[in-house]
């Protein structure tokens, strides 16, 4: 079993998040997570998938990748198309991620792993780039953010807050000033997107009380108005598809 992943999901879409937004990107959804945010979308990966080898993987993202063959090269020699993705769940709860990643890497992919940041980066090939979630008091998980990671972080790497309430906007910004996090890598803020029915799962944690829910407006005109060292992202797969579809 140690040689193998369980995976939900490959499919082929675009980069919705990150400073990657808009590019083409296969992902590669792992089953598990080890938190139960309340603002999950990805709950229905907690179970399910099927165990895959790595050369399984490998050929399988090798398939989806074959149209780029012929594309013309991008300026920028260390960004190639399509982008992968490995992503959850929570990917690094599987130690056979990590061959899996570099294996990807060997084989001239740009790749990039979506992380809690509940778990040990330190591990993660350098070529991979590294979103990180810093978990915000609504999220009900605050206490398992792994503080020692940001010793890890490169310039190459990501943070992510994702923010659902003014109070997760004040301790945000908190947090950015006291740990000089503009000075390590891009930050970036994710508007918590309301769950649709047949997203919400009772395994969820509910949001803590005494929190007051920020509008998408809001957490914006935040921004602009505290002059914030932040990019704002919009999640583009909930814009172009309804917010519940799987495998975009």
């Amino acid at each position: 079993m140690g040689d193998t992943l369980r995976v939900h999901e490959i499919y082929a879409s675009i980069q919705g998040e990150s400073t990657f937004a808009g590019l083409p990107c296969l992902f590669v959804r792992l089953t598990a997570c080890n938190l139960r945010c309340s603002y999950c979308d990805t709950a229905y990966a907690f179970t399910g998938g099927n165990r895959r080898t790595i050369p399984e993987i490998l050929a399988e993202v090798s398939t989806l990748a074959r149209p780029y063959a012929t594309a013309p090269r991008l300026p920028n020699p260390a960004l190639r198309l399509p982008l992968i993705e490995v992503t959850g769940g929570e990917p690094l709860l599987q130690p056979a991620v990590l061959p899996l990643m570099s294996a990807l890497c060997d084989q001239g992919f740009t790749v990039l792993i979506e992380t809690s940041g509940a778990l040990d980066i330190a591990p993660v090939d350098a070529r991979v780039h590294r979103i990180m979630d810093l978990k915000c008091p609504s999220s009900g998980e605050v206490l398992r953010n792994r503080w020692t990671n940001l010793e890890h972080l490169r310039a190459t790497d990501e943070i992510k807050f994702v923010i659902g309430t003014h109070e997760d906007l004040a301790w945000a910004k908190a947090i950015i000033t006291r740990e000089r996090l503009a000075e390590r890598c891009p930050l970036l803020f994710s508007w918590v997107h309301p769950l649709n029915h047949e997203q919400q799962d009772p395994a969820l944690k509910p949001v803590p009380s005494g929190q007051n829910p920020i509008s998408r407006r809001e957490l914006v005109e935040a921004i602009v108005a505290d002059a914030l060292p932040v990019r704002f992202q919009a999640q583009l797969h909930k814009v172009i598809w309804p917010p519940e579809q799987r495998g975009v």
